[in-house]
């Protein structure tokens, strides 16, 4: 590799793994220009792969913070829901208005730009699908061990918080733990299919925000909305919530791993990657290697050949 190329350069200031690539292995960048890739949809996903390969080369210890971070702002979504829950009067429009309050975490993290588990379902996923190594496999996974682990350091951080300080009236507290224990009103089976259908609607929303421009706060809070009028489970904003209940004695702290987190753990790795991503990846990948095909027997074609 020319150390004058754009991966030398890009080496020179990154301290995370290298993810291997076609891109890696020339010296080259992943193409995202539409014009020069089949379809809008291969640009969206070389768009979002090249944002998971950067993820995927970050420093573990930022990683480590972002995901701190994120697991502290989606406790937004249950302080949020709370205080509309205890406000509004009960009435058949509380459930509607009241969930608007669970978008609202999912905001402040995706604008934030902070590590949310659920989208590097998505995102980190397709630089592995793309070229499917046993380095890349290893590289992902440590990705997502940090992320899922500072999500849930600071969804307990926050959950302790909300117990300890005086934040909130007793009335909103209350609150907290009337949504909280409708967690936990689930079998594993049900927490498992509702992980399926989150992750999905979650990889969805990221498969969305490339192409929504200003609309992208519009996408979060549609996207989002939808997992939680439909009652489905996500394991950072659940993390909150049953972490709450943990730590404020009214469940054991067994009951956290079964049964939420792990059937929700595998439910929306399962939706997001497993289905959404993989079928995604495979309908792009099939544009994209014959769009190499005629590169390689045009050659002439120059700018026009996908990288």
């Amino acid at each position: 590799m020319s150390l004058n190329s754009p991966r030398a350069d890009k080496k020179n200031y990154k301290n995370g793994p290298d993810v291997d690539s076609e891109e890696d292995d020339d010296g080259s960048e992943i193409e995202v220009d539409e014009e020069n890739l089949p379809s809008r949809a291969a640009a969206v996903h070389e768009q979002i792969r090249m944002e998971g390969e950067k993820e995927l080369e970050r420093d573990g210890l930022a990683l480590m913070w972002s995901a701190i971070a994120a697991g502290l702002s989606i406790s937004a979504s249950l302080v949020t829901k709370a205080i509309l829950h205890e406000q509004l009067e009960d009435t058949p429009a509380r459930f509607f208005l009241e969930n608007l309050g669970y978008t609202v975490g999912f905001i402040i993290v995706i604008m934030a730009r902070q590590q949310l588990f659920t989208e590097n379902t998505v995102t980190a996923v397709l630089p592995v699908m793309h070229k499917p190594t046993l380095k890349n496999f290893g590289i992902l996974f440590r990705l997502w061990g940090v992320v899922l682990a500072g999500n849930l350091i600071g969804a307990a951080c926050a959950s302790l918080a909300f117990i300890s300080l005086p934040l909130f009236e007793p009335s909103i507290m209350q609150a907290m733990h009337s949504i909280s224990m409708e967690v936990m009103e689930k079998d594993p089976s049900q927490m498992f299919v509702g992980g399926v259908v989150s992750g999905w609607l979650i990889a969805t929303m990221v498969w969305m925000l490339p192409s929504a421009g200003a609309a992208k706060i519009w996408v979060i809070l549609l996207m989002t909305y939808l997992v939680a009028i439909g009652n489905l489970t996500h394991i950072v904003v659940g993390s909150v919530e049953v972490l709450y209940l943990v730590l404020s004695g009214a469940i054991p702290w067994q009951h956290f791993l079964w049964p939420f987190a792990l059937p929700t753990l595998a439910g929306n790795i399962i939706g997001g990657t497993f289905i959404f991503a993989l079928i995604s990846h495979a309908q792009i990948r099939n544009d994209l290697s014959n769009e190499r095909k005629k590169a390689q027997k045009n050659p002439k074609d120059g700018p026009k050949a996908v990288k």
